[in-house]
């Protein structure tokens, strides 16, 4: 008997956990717009992959930087899509916390490319753009499902390497299209999969 009050006492407890862990989660990312954040990634890598483009690291950055254009429009218009017209979110500014928890390293990342860029030292870029993307993925540790953070991990993991592998050049793209497609395709599907348009939103005090 005592034993049964003890089974039911810890599923209460884990169903409390899973309630609260519900309530935490942000719902304000879009899965299909990171999946397709990944693929324009890829083909950016791949046309500056081909024989027709110039190998200079000036035509590199702009590509990249139209590809971070497009990415950034695919995310945040689809964040503020949901911040305006979600119904239970109604322009509440305190839902838009976790977004706002990027910044740092987003900006940390911006500063450490200007460095590199300015001392023409490019080959840095890929490492430095994997593992501040990455670090942008564990600041969501507690406000994403798990595989948001192990997908964070993945990214550090890879920046690591491009940042000490001596063969990793800036001038061939693809290993930093085919991370990133990887990471966004892995991201978008984890955000996908846990959609629910029947759960309850985060807080006002997450």
């Amino acid at each position: 008997m005592i034993a049964n009050h003890i089974h039911d006492a810890l599923g209460q407890v884990k169903q409390m956990q899973e309630f609260i862990l519900e309530r935490r989660l942000f719902k304000g990312y879009s899965g299909t717009a990171r999946i397709l954040s990944g693929t324009v990634a890829l083909v950016g890598a791949m046309i500056l992959s081909a024989p027709f483009v110039p190998r200079d690291p000036l035509i590199h950055l702009a590509g990249w930087a139209l590809v971070v254009t497009i990415a950034l429009a695919l995310n945040y218009g689809a964040l503020g899509w949901w911040f305006l017209f979600d119904a239970k979110v109604r322009g509440n500014l305190m839902m838009l916390k976790p977004a706002i928890d990027a910044v740092p390293p987003l900006a940390v990342g911006a500063g450490l490319s200007v460095a590199v860029i300015l001392r023409a030292d490019y080959d840095l870029l890929f490492g430095i753009w994997m593992c501040c993307y990455g670090l942008v993925h564990c600041a969501h540790r507690h406000n994403l499902p798990r595989g948001i953070y192990f997908t964070g991990l993945g990214y550090l993991a890879a920046g690591a390497y491009c940042l000490v592998w001596p063969t990793i050049s800036f001038l061939r793209p693809l290993p930093m299209g085919i991370v990133f497609f990887l990471g966004e395709l892995a991201g978008g599907l984890i955000l996908l999969m846990n959609k629910n348009p029947g759960a309850v939103q985060p807080s006002e005090e997450t």
